[in-house]
């Protein structure tokens, strides 16, 4: 399944770009897209902890399994 990704404020910096995709197995977690994505984008590391991530509007758990077309967004921030 292919999910797109968007990088709010100074993640854009710490990944240079504003946005990606991922290609990934089915029922993926958000956790399992996180950790993906501080493999292919190391400075995002850091951040683990500080990373907001919604899929579509709405704020989600690290459990969430992705859907094909799902778009996520990271952004510093408290999980919840």
């Amino acid at each position: 399944m292919r999910v797109s990704v968007h990088f709010d404020s100074f993640f854009r910096e710490l990944t240079g770009c504003e946005n990606t995709a991922a290609a990934l197995a089915e029922g993926t977690t958000l956790s399992a897209l996180h950790g993906f994505l501080i493999k292919r984008f190391p400075k995002l590391a850091a951040h683990r902890d500080a990373t907001a991530m919604t899929v579509g509007l709405m704020r989600q758990k690290e459990e969430y399994r992705l859907r094909e077309g799902d778009e996520v967004r990271l952004a510093p921030g408290n999980r919840p």
